[in-house]
């Protein structure tokens, strides 16, 4: 079993892996919407939205609001809760 590693450092990953590949991933704040995507990744022509966990951590039902708010407009939200769920989301990247 994969040990849980800290949200910040499963943020740090993704930021780190998307900067490698030539990419944006803009840590999203949205001052009055609280529940939103932690980053906004930008990569190869494409943007998504990426809420990061723990392999234990909880998604709130806020989150899960705003998540569906955001799919309602065409965009797609992942929560990524580990290093291996980053680099399988990459790889299989459009473009």
């Amino acid at each position: 079993m994969e040990t849980t590693i800290p949200e910040r450092a499963v943020e740090k990953y993704l930021k780190d892996r998307v900067k490698g590949m030539g990419g944006l991933s803009y840590k999203f704040s949205s001052p009055g919407e609280i529940g939103v995507p932690d980053r906004i990744v930008m990569l190869k022509g494409k943007i998504i939205y990426v809420e990061t966990k723990t392999l234990t951590g909880r998604i709130s039902p806020m989150q899960k609001y705003q998540h569906q708010r955001i799919r309602d407009q065409g965009f797609d939200v992942y929560v990524l809760r580990s290093f291996a769920e980053i680099d399988d989301l990459l790889k299989r990247w459009p473009g």
